[in-house]
């Protein structure tokens, strides 16, 4: 019997999947328990509907994503900071302090989890910074950390 999962089944399948199942499984399991639904010819037309739906999203955030990319891609983000002589920083930078300075220079609100820089920094200098925006698209930009003004 072809059956129409309305959520993961282990073993069976993930959500909208339609698969292949026995009758006695069907009727006696998935069914009652309202795991999943006889696949007919419209309800398999709606979940093509759901998944052309899905697919049409999901390209619309990636060239979002990509769009980001490109406008992000070789900026610089000007950090000045608080450093004893020689340029020894008194603190270490955080993501969080990248992303504040970015959504101000910039005007690109991103979130600190989707930062990565490359290595710590503990001084004045240039790093390079990763903001991942999306699966495989990413940016890479240059953070230069500046002494402050007294």
């Amino acid at each position: 019997m072809k059956v129409i999962l309305l959520q993961d089944v282990p073993g069976s399948g993930k959500r909208d999947d339609i698969v292949n199942v026995s009758d006695g499984y069907a009727r006696n399991f998935l069914f009652p328990k309202k795991l999943a639904v006889e696949a007919t010819a419209g309800a398999a037309k709606e979940i093509e509907r759901k998944r052309a739906a899905q697919a049409r999203i999901e390209a619309e955030n990636k060239a979002a994503a990509a769009a980001k990319a490109a406008e992000l891609k070789g900026k610089i983000i000007v950090l000045p900071v608080k450093c004893g002589e020689k340029g020894r920083l008194y603190g270490s930078i955080t993501s969080a302090d990248v992303v504040g300075e970015l959504e101000r220079q910039h005007g690109v609100k991103v979130d600190k989890k989707k930062l990565e820089i490359a290595e710590t920094v503990k001084q004045v200098g240039d790093y390079a910074v990763t903001v991942r925006l999306y699966s495989g698209i990413s940016a890479v930009m240059t953070l230069h950390v500046v002494p402050a003004e007294k």
